[in-house]
């Protein structure tokens, strides 16, 4: 399950040591309010044949981040596959009217779509590898602030020497704040019960390891960092893949939510990094560092 399914609430069970998509902020985190304006909540959409000709149909979600008024920053498992994006920048989608789809058109009509694309060596067979993708809006946003983008090698600047606060992160996000398993427990008939799924929560972590993440040895070298996490502080759930990872006190992104090493959201996160060479080339492309 590589991202949240409309409907089917991305519930996977892990294998011991594979990575398993993930995102969204679990318990211990807070409400993120007016914290975060810039990162929005995306449904994408995939192409279908309907009774009036060619439609598209909702298939998953996952949170991201706006770097500029056109261009919105997100994990390339969340791209890959989809024809078209819509996206939410509202904090709560809950608030819809009675009767009405759940909130603001949610999962049908955004405020935005856009156009989905994915890091050029990303592949699913694979996807903790080069997890970055993009969308480009089809009109500006405009809100309160934007998010900004680390330079090459920005994340070992922050973890040189024994300044722990250099090494807090913030992870910003929706989706779930805990799984609640049925009577099938984690397996195939595994029926999740969802909690504040489509609320925009913020959790601050630390990150633990630059050097990879355990679990995934030689495939996965300097691409990611783990990050802590646990019920107390909060940590990275199934959900919302893509939501940013931000230096701590700012507004620059580090890293992309990207994925758990176990199916009930406790324990390790892992966010893939932002700054290496060829993701700062693939978003340079789209102009993602223009000022």
């Amino acid at each position: 399950m590589r991202k949240t399914l409309i409907g089917l609430a991305a519930a996977a069970a892990a294998v011991t040591a594979v990575a398993t998509p993930a995102s969204a902020i679990t318990r211990g985190g807070e409400l993120d309010g007016q914290d975060h304006p810039y990162v929005g909540l995306m449904i994408a959409e995939v192409a279908v044949e309907t009774d009036d000709g060619p439609g598209y149909a909702p298939a998953w979600r996952c949170s991201g981040a706006l770097v500029s008024p056109t261009l919105y920053v997100t994990a390339g498992h969340c791209t890959s596959g989809a024809d078209r994006v819509q996206l939410w920048f509202e904090s709560d989608l809950h608030d819809g009217e009675p009767g009405s789809t759940p909130g603001h058109g949610y999962p049908y009509v955004g405020e935005v779509t856009g156009t989905p694309y994915a890091h050029p060596e990303y592949t699913d067979a694979a996807f903790f590898l080069y997890d970055l993708g993009v969308v480009v809006l089809d009109e500006p946003v405009a809100v309160a602030s934007y998010a900004t983008l680390a330079p090459a090698g920005y994340v070992d600047g922050m973890t040189k020497g024994r300044n722990k606060d250099t090494s807090k992160v913030t992870a910003v996000g929706y989706g779930l704040q805990e799984i609640v398993e049925g009577p099938a427990g984690v397996g195939p008939d595994f029926d999740p019960k969802l909690k504040q799924d489509k609320t925009r929560y913020q959790a601050d972590l630390m990150i633990v390891n630059t050097k990879g993440v355990a679990g995934l040895g030689s495939l996965n070298p300097d691409q990611a960092f783990a990050m802590s996490g646990d019920a107390k502080h909060g940590g990275t759930c199934f959900g919302d893949s893509g939501g940013p990872i931000l230096a701590y006190g700012t507004n620059i992104i580090v890293g992309v939510n990207s994925f758990g090493l176990n199916s009930n959201c406790a324990g390790i996160g892992g966010a893939y990094r932002v700054d290496q060479p060829d993701d700062v080339t693939f978003l340079d492309s789209f102009g993602a560092y223009d000022s």
